[in-house]
C-alpha cells in the first residue's frame, strides 16, 4: 500500500492524473481520492504547477480562462468568483501558489481566495497606509512545502507621507501583520516622487523578493526583500516609458529580469550584481516577437503584454488573433482558446486535486476523450 503511494504520488501534475488513476480499481480510487493523500499530492509537486489558466477582471467578477486543452482542461464554472462574492469594487492582484488575492476597496479588506477548495479569508488592512490617495497592492505566497498557510504582503504610500513607501506582512498562521517597514523613496535625479504601485501588472517573486512595477512617467521598480526587511525602487533599463511596454520575468539562470516590448522587438534584460555589490541591467538577447507569435504581417507590432506566469515562465502576449502563450524558455507559443477578451490576466498556476473532481464531470470527459 506504501509503495503504490509512492507510485501514485509521482503522476504528472495535471488535473487529469488523480481522475485517470481513480479509473482503475476501487483500491486506486481510494488511496487517490483520500484527503491526506490529495495534501501529499500538492506538496510533492508544488515546484512545478501546471498553467490552469487565466482569471479577468469582470464588472461582474473574476471570470476563469483555461489554459489546458482536454483532458486537463478545467471548466471556468469552476473557478467563478462573483459580484455577490466580492461585495463591493474590487482589485484583482494576482495570484500565486494556487491562491488568489483581491483588493476590496469599499471594506478596506484583502481576500485571499483558494479557487480550488473555494476557502476564503478576509484580512483588515492593517493601519499606516495611505487608502485615500494612493493604490495599494500585494502579493500571496506560500513557504515551500507549506499547503496549510500563506503569507500576504502588502505595499503601498505612507498615511503620513505620501513620498515614502510602506510594507507589511501578514502570517495565517499567526494570524498577525508584521512590523511596518518603511524607507524614503527618491527617483534617480535625487528628486523624491509619490509612490504608485501599479494594480493592474501583479507582483514577482524572485527569490526572497517581491517585485512591482510603480506607475506613472517616472517608472520604476519597487522591491521588497523580504529576508533583509527591506524597500527600494529599481530604475528602468530604457527611457521614454511611453514607447515601452513591460513585464517582470524571471531572468535566464535565474534571478529577475524584465522583458521590454517596443513594436516587435523584445529585449531581455537581466539584473545582475558585481563583485562590489552594485546592481546594474544588462541586455541578453533580443528577438522579434511577431514571429514567434505567428501574427500576420499587418499585425506586426500591434502585440500587447497582457501577463506573466512565473513557474511556467510564460508570457500571455494580445495578438489580433486573441490571446496568446509565449514560453521563454523554448521560445514555442501556443493560443488561448475560448477567450477574445482584451484585459489584463493574471495566471493561475495549481494542482489541481479537488475530492469533487475525482470520479465527477472529469471521469465523465475521461470516458469521451
Amino acid at each position: 500500500e506504501d509503495l503504490l503511494s509512492e507510485i501514485l504520488l509521482r503522476l504528472p501534475p495535471q488535473p487529469s492524473s488523480l481522475p485517470r488513476a481513480s479509473l482503475v480499481c476501487k483500491r486506486w480510487r481510494g488511496l487517490v481520492s483520500d484527503p491526506g493523500f490529495c495534501r501529499r499530492f500538492r506538496r510533492h509537486h508544488h515546484r512545478n504547477p501546471p498553467l490552469l489558466g487565466f482569471f479577468q477582471e469582470l464588472d461582474e467578477g473574476l471570470s476563469f480562462a483555461p489554459s489546458l486543452k482536454a483532458p486537463d482542461r478545467v471548466s471556468p464554472e469552476r473557478f467563478s468568483l462573483q459580484h455577490a462574492d466580492l461585495v463591493d469594487r474590487f482589485f484583482s492582484l494576482g495570484c500565486r501558489h494556487g491562491l488568489a488575492l483581491i483588493y476590496l476597496r469599499k471594506r478596506l479588506q484583502l481576500l485571499v481566495w483558494d479557487p480550488v477548495t473555494g476557502d476564503q479569508h478576509h484580512i483588515a488592512v492593517p493601519p499606516g497606509f495611505d487608502t485615500e490617495t494612493s493604490p495599494i497592492s500585494g502579493a500571496v505566497f506560500r513557504s515551500a512545502g507549506d499547503v496549510q498557510h500563506f503569507h500576504l504582503a502588502l505595499v503601498g504610500s505612507s498615511e503620513r507621507q505620501i513620498t515614502q513607501a510602506v510594507a507589511r506582512v501578514y502570517s495565517s498562521e499567526t494570524g498577525v501583520w508584521g512590523n511596518l517597514i518603511t524607507a524614503p523613496l527618491q527617483s534617480e535625479g535625487a528628486a523624491h516622487f509619490r509612490i504608485a504601485v501599479s494594480t493592474i501588472k501583479p507582483a514577482v517573486l524572485v527569490g526572497g523578493s517581491l517585485y512591482w512595477l510603480l506607475d506613472g512617467s517616472s517608472g520604476g521598480i519597487l522591491e521588497f526583500d523580504m529576508d533583509r526587511q527591506r524597500l527600494a525602487v529599481i530604475p528602468m533599463p530604457v527611457n521614454d516609458l511611453r514607447f515601452f511596454q513591460f513585464s517582470m520575468i524571471r531572468a535566464d539562470g535565474g534571478g529577475f529580469g524584465l522583458l521590454v516590448l517596443s513594436g516587435s522587438s523584445a529585449q531581455f534584460w537581466k539584473r545582475r550584481t558585481n563583485c562590489d555589490g552594485v546592481a546594474s541591467w544588462v541586455l541578453g538577447r533580443t528577438i522579434e516577437i511577431d514571429k514567434l507569435l505567428h501574427c500576420e504581417p499587418e499585425s506586426n507590432g500591434s502585440q500587447l503584454i497582457l501577463g506573466f506566469a512565473e513557474d511556467n515562465n510564460v508570457v500571455l502576449f494580445w495578438t489580433i488573433d486573441g490571446p496568446v502563450m509565449l514560453q521563454l524558455e523554448s521560445l514555442q507559443s501556443e493560443k488561448v482558446l475560448g477567450t477574445k477578451i482584451m484585459s489584463h490576466y493574471h495566471s493561475f498556476e495549481s494542482v489541481y486535486t479537488t475530492e469533487r473532481g475525482i470520479g465527477g464531470p472529469e471521469a465523465v470527459l475521461l470516458h469521451n476523450t
